[in-house]
């Protein structure tokens, strides 16, 4: 009986082309598994095109809520962003679909695990760190690395490689962008965002959204309710956060939100430049933030801002099952017991305007914050308070003056 290697398959020119190569170069039996994270049309023809490559099984796994309740929510609360522009879009995916092919590998018997990732990128580290930590004991096939039996070293060869297997695939790669799509986001890499020189050709590569010049010329407002950090409402209609995310994408899209071109630095050392799109996402993040500025008091929302950083990094290098990520979040999830209450803004050409927010956990006082001295505060109470606060600039100051004069006697 053959053993059976379950390839994660994005039925793509990559992953198509692996399932013959692995048949023939290991003799497995190939499961094929595609993760549902929102790819959309992406996912159309999968399954006659799996089995025509010569897989026995295809599984289309749909974790589409699970991504959004387990993945994207913990990094929205945490407001974990990556070198300050990346919003984690693959980097975030890669432990959902991971566990979506544990899962199958377990139902089906599996020794093996394979991916398409290439030896230049992070996401095989995201693949095979989840994998060792999710099941240790299964083997892992990196055939871009396996630079001894993997012998297409371009897209021309896999093409050539599938059409000698008589697999006629629908799409030529040969001119197109390297992109990765979910629910979340959509990334673009190749052609000329290779030199960070060239201005991108958003004209030719946009998906998800329009430039900010192509936008409506009149704002557009938008309310969202949270529960605990959690979007429960978009203008008034209650839905899921899978749906609020559809619906931010449009809205963001149309306005040309969302759209950032980053040269960022992978955890292999190299650095690369990339355009990602996350309409929805840039929205979800922004709306959040603004109901959190009412409601977290100053040390908090610091700490938290430290570990948001740390929490981006952690997710970035696939380091998503472990300890120290289950730590951050957890602590995170204690900010968040309050994070309750209403934003509205206005999108308007690339920008998200505020609008208003409300809390009924809001530590903003009027009283407080205005000119006028209340009950609670007493400007006089402010003299000791810069005494105290100031005595180390000032004891510094002091003794550096001393020294000084001693240096000139």
């Amino acid at each position: 009986m053959k053993e059976k290697v379950v390839l994660a398959y994005s039925g793509g020119l990559d992953t198509t082309a692996l399932i013959p190569w692995l048949k023939e170069t290991f003799d497995y039996e190939v499961i094929a598994c595609c993760v549902d994270c929102g790819q959309g049309n992406e996912l159309d023809g999968l399954e006659e095109r799996a089995k025509l490559s010569g897989a026995s099984k295809l599984y289309i796994e749909n974790i589409v809520d699970e991504f959004c309740d387990e993945f994207i929510m913990p990094c929205v609360k945490a407001g974990a962003v990556y070198e300050h522009k990346y919003l984690l879009g693959t980097s975030m995916a890669r432990p959902a679909i991971v566990k979506a092919l544990v899962k199958v590998a377990r139902q089906e018997g599996a020794t093996t695990i394979c991916h398409g990732a290439t030896g230049k990128g992070n996401d095989q580290i995201r693949f095979e760190l989840g994998i060792k930590a999710l099941a240790p004991d299964l083997k892992i096939i990196a055939p871009w690395r396996m630079t001894d039996l993997w012998k297409m070293g371009s897209r021309d060869d896999e093409l050539a490689f599938v059409e000698a297997h008589g697999i006629h695939l629908p799409f030529d790669h040969s001119h197109s962008y390297s992109r990765d799509r979910n629910l979340w986001h959509i990334s673009h890499e190749g052609l000329e965002l290779e030199n960070p020189a060239n201005e991108p050709n958003y004209a030719h590569m946009l998906v998800l959204s329009v430039t900010p010049e192509m936008a409506p010329d009149e704002p557009e407002y938008v309310t969202m309710t949270f529960e605990k950090g959690i979007p429960t409402s978009l203008n008034g209609q209650k839905m899921k956060v899978s749906d609020i995310i559809k619906e931010l994408n449009v809205l963001g899209g149309k306005h040309g939100i969302g759209i950032t071109d980053i040269v960022e630095n992978r955890v292999v050392g190299m650095k690369s430049r990339g355009i990602y799109e996350t309409p929805g996402g840039t929205i979800l993040m922004a709306a959040h933030e603004q109901l959190e500025e009412l409601i977290l008091d100053r040390d908090t929302m610091e700490t938290k801002k430290k570990l948001g950083s740390q929490f981006a990094q952690i997710v970035y290098e696939g380091k998503w099952f472990t300890p120290l990520r289950e730590a951050i979040q957890a602590f995170v999830d204690v900010t968040q017991e309050y994070v309750t209450g209403e934003v509205k803004f206005r999108l308007y050409k690339g920008n998200i305007i505020k609008a208003g927010t409300t809390s009924p956990y809001s530590l903003y006082s009027e009283s407080l914050a205005s000119f006028t001295t209340g009950d609670m505060y007493d400007h006089n109470d402010a003299s000791g308070f810069i005494t105290l606060f100031g005595l180390p600039l000032k004891v510094r100051a002091m003794r550096m003056a001393e020294l000084k004069k001693q240096e000139t006697r």
